[in-house]
């Protein structure tokens, strides 16, 4: 006779999970649940599961069914971690969309998904958060022992917490400490994003009365003047501005920082710390009653009109020609609609000026989303989009990942920037592209913004599969501009260049400096000197793991390697020869500024590359000194072109453009262009005109003409029949495969092999293998071969499944042996 609990399990169906794992494999895996888990097993919710011998991974659900997989036979689920799905079945429609388009595995998405925190491994290290003061007493036991055990060895891995409570499984219990922020992942300790704080300052309300006022006046100008003298400087600044900074009200008064603080002290003053943005945040920029000029209205209009019958708009407006506004505006109707908008930028550590503009009108309803916050912040930021609590997303390409409900717009400001690209690890992805797929999905609409589009999306526009707006002028009647070209090849003849400035360029820098105007110096190369060269027998030395020359940086006064990051003292004779003859060739941004701090010495000089900004707050340190006035001339790499907005900047020099227009890719003189433009649009933002100087080797160059006349149609039209011509986006797609092993020979032998099985399928579509610019890194030597497909009658998805077929084939034979295979869509 069967017992009632016999007759239950009978009736109990045994169901199976198809699981996402955040590995690099090619089909996803599918559990066993345990009965008691049935009712609780959901699309999207995550799941702790064993896989390989003793590895226990975080998994997300995406099947569930009665179907046990014929080949192997299924282990157990562990753990279910989540009451509610924390990833929704749209997110996986769009993560699948991208394994298929970027050609990876869905584990590889899922990576670049979900924050570090709702996904633990194993082998995930866990430190205490230093910066949360911990409550012993709100813990239950096995926490409290957690928390005794990181305070006695600060590090410890999942595994080591799962032997020291003696259970298979503590991510549940890991998932509350993150919660309640008492730990971290390691990794994020060092890269836990801070907002900017400044001291503003008010005048006690007691001293409103003038009475009052008169009478403390009496008291200071005999005890303290130069106490008065800052009362006098606030009670100025007040008439114009609302807030005032402890820095301005130095600066206004010349009384120094003990006057204020001693007013301060006695509560004549009123000191209040305020988290603000990096950038410019003028009353007039964040005013949210400003007005639109005409042309926006009309922007506007056709933007809104074209929505109707378009997905996608690009707008095309001139440098500092108010898109942001037009994006407030186009935002501001959608969330009155009660959807969700997506607002992308490509830097958000250099623009978060825009947080602050857009918190005037959309308040607590916007969120932030980036990879400076650690893994709580971006865990908080994901669970109130789930909740539909945010009705605008701010965010890095990777906010592409969050989990909208309802969304109704995204818009890609900079569209044309390279940063949207992911180039390593994969999914090798475009945010730009991927968002017109994700808006497509919501039934959304998506709005491209740049004054210089990429190639791609102004094509669109002008086949009329995109819409199409435009702003011409600067906002408020700005001027742009001037651009005055120098040739060094004349200035040297001339003998009249400085080290590396012409005469002009000095002229200019020595001009804005007396006029207490600021000045940024561009020049694509960090570092001090990018070759050391013997003289004798012209030996460099170059990176044991890499096939580049080693880049001298005199800060550290070693040699580095840009690409793995070697390092190695300088020689003081040649290896070679044994000459003492070693001179240093061209030159990066240390020795630009090396060299200024001795050409104006009296200037305050700073430099923003990626040796200068790679700690916490460096970057933002840099911004706030460069808007505060501290820094006279800005020397930088390719961050001084993306989002600087200042009100003081009238100067632009470009070092050397011969560096950009001379580089062997198709997409040059496009990225040329826009990088000149884009840094020229830095100069003469705030009503007077700015100056730009183009210092070059050849002043003819077709691309430095078409910036001087701010002429993109030139540039575009003539590009666009060599890119035809030559099979180029946007006529064809390309597909590269780098194929990449330590050893040369054998590597010879797998890339042929490969290329000539794709020939096989594709004939002269085929193209290499050829070794890229940089054939070696971190000691993997690489080949490429590029596939190129017409648009108009090849099925893309097909030749992408053929491509599949192929690698898996070579992968099954002995000669793949020790291979690494990585596909690039739409390399950039």
């Amino acid at each position: 006779m069967l017992e009632f609990s016999d007759v239950a399990h009978i009736d109990r169906k045994t169901l199976f999970v198809e699981v996402v794992l955040p590995l690099a494999i090619s089909k996803n895996y599918t559990y066993r649940v345990p009965f008691e888990m049935n009712d609780a097993v959901a699309v999207g919710k995550r799941v702790v599961v064993q896989f390989g011998k003793s590895k226990l991974y975080t998994a997300v659900i995406i099947a569930i069914s009665q179907h046990a997989p014929e080949k192997y036979e299924a282990k157990y689920i562990i753990e279910i971690l989540d009451e509610r799905p924390v990833v929704t079945t749209k997110q996986l429609e769009f993560w699948q969309w991208l394994a298929d388009y970027y050609m990876c595995n869905m584990g590889d998405v899922m990576n670049a998904a979900l924050p570090s925190a709702l996904k633990l491994a194993s082998e995930t290290r866990i430190v205490l958060n230093k910066e949360f003061e911990i409550d012993k007493s709100a813990l239950n036991d096995k926490e409290f022992l957690i928390v005794e055990a990181l305070d006695i060895q600060p590090e410890l891995t999942v595994s080591d917490i799962a032997k020291l409570l003696g259970q298979k499984t503590v991510m549940p219990i890991l998932k509350l400490l993150f919660e309640k922020n008492v730990i971290n992942r390691s990794e994020e300790v060092s890269e836990r994003y801070k907002p900017r704080k400044r001291t503003f300052i008010t005048l006690n309300p007691v001293y409103h009365d003038q009475d009052n006022l008169k009478e403390l006046f009496g008291i200071l100008e005999k005890r303290a003047p130069k106490q008065a003298d800052a009362v006098l400087a606030y009670i100025k600044l007040a008439r114009h501005q609302k807030a005032i900074s402890k820095n301005e009200l130095i600066e206004e008064s010349g009384a120094g920082a003990a006057s204020i603080t001693s007013l301060i002290e006695k509560e004549i003053f009123i000191a209040e710390e305020r988290n603000i943005s990096r950038l410019y945040d003028g009353e007039d920029e964040i005013n949210a009653d400003f007005t639109l000029s005409e042309e926006q209205q009309n922007a506007i209009s056709t933007i809104t009109l074209q929505f109707q019958e378009k997905d996608v708009v690009l707008l095309h407006g001139v440098t500092s020609s108010g898109k942001t506004q037009v994006y407030i505006r186009l935002i501001e109707q959608m969330i009155n609609t009660g959807k969700q908008v997506l607002y992308l930028l490509p830097e958000i550590a250099l623009t978060t000026h825009i947080i602050e503009r857009l918190r005037q009108y959309f308040g607590t309803s916007i969120g932030i989303y980036h990879s400076k916050f650690n893994d709580a912040e971006r865990v908080e930021v994901w669970q109130k989009v789930l909740n539909n609590e945010y009705k605008v997303i701010l965010g890095a390409r990777s906010s592409v990942f969050l989990p909208f409900a309802d969304l109704g717009l995204i818009v890609v400001d900079e569209e044309h920037e390279i940063s949207y690209k992911q180039f390593d690890p994969a999914p090798r992805y475009n945010a730009r592209d991927a968002a017109i797929f994700l808006a497509n999905m919501y039934n959304g609409k998506v709005l491209l913004g740049s004054a210089t589009p990429s190639f791609e999306s102004y094509f669109n526009a002008r086949t009329h599969k995109y819409g199409f707006a435009e702003l011409t002028e600067r906002y408020g009647g700005v001027q742009m501009p001037t651009i005055e070209v120098v040739s060094i090849a004349e200035e040297t003849k001339r003998k009249t260049m400085q080290s590396h400035f012409s005469s002009v360029l000095m002229a200019d820098m020595q001009t804005a400096l007396g006029n207490k105007e600021q000045v940024i110096l561009f020049q694509n190369r960090r570092g001090y000197a990018p070759v050391l060269l013997c003289r004798v027998c012209a030996y460099t030395p170059k990176c044991i793991n890499c096939d580049v020359s080693l880049t001298y940086h005199k800060h550290s006064n070693k040699l580095h390697c840009h690409y793995c990051g070697y390092k190695e003292d300088i020689p003081s004779v040649c290896p070679a020869c044994g000459s003492t003859h070693l001179e240093y060739k061209g030159f990066g941004t240390e020795k630009v500024e090396d060299e200024l701090t001795i050409l104006l010495p009296d200037a305050r000089i700073a430099r923003m590359d990626l040796d200068t900004t790679r700690s916490r707050t460096s970057l933002q340190t840099i911004l706030n000194n460069l808007e505060e006035k501290k820094i006279d001339i800005l020397v930088g790499t390719q961050m001084v072109a993306k989002g600087l907005d200042f009100a003081d900047v009238t100067v632009i020099g470009i070092i050397n453009a011969d560096s950009l227009l001379k580089f062997p890719d198709y997409r040059a003189n496009e990225r040329s262009y826009q990088l000149l433009a884009q840094v020229s649009g830095r100069a003469g933002r705030r009503g007077k005109q700015g100056k730009v100087v183009i210092q070059t080797y050849d002043p003819n160059h077709r691309v430095i003409k078409q910036v001087i006349e701010n002429n993109y149609h030139d540039l575009y039209f003539t590009e666009m029949e060599e890119r035809k011509s030559f099979k180029y986006p946007p006529f064809y797609r390309i597909i590269n495969l780098d194929i990449k092993h330590k050893d040369p020979e054998i590597l010879y032998n797998q890339s042929t092999y490969l290329a000539n099985e794709l020939r096989k399928q594709f004939g002269d579509r085929v193209i290499g293998p050829e070794a890229p610019l940089i054939s070696r890194i971190r000691n993997y030597y690489i080949k490429t071969i590029m596939l190129k497909f017409e648009k108009d009658g090849v099925s893309i998805n097909k030749a992408k499944a053929t491509i599949r077929d192929v690698i898996t084939q070579f992968q099954t034979t002995k000669l793949s042996k020790g291979s690494v295979v990585q596909a690039d869509v739409d390399p950039y």
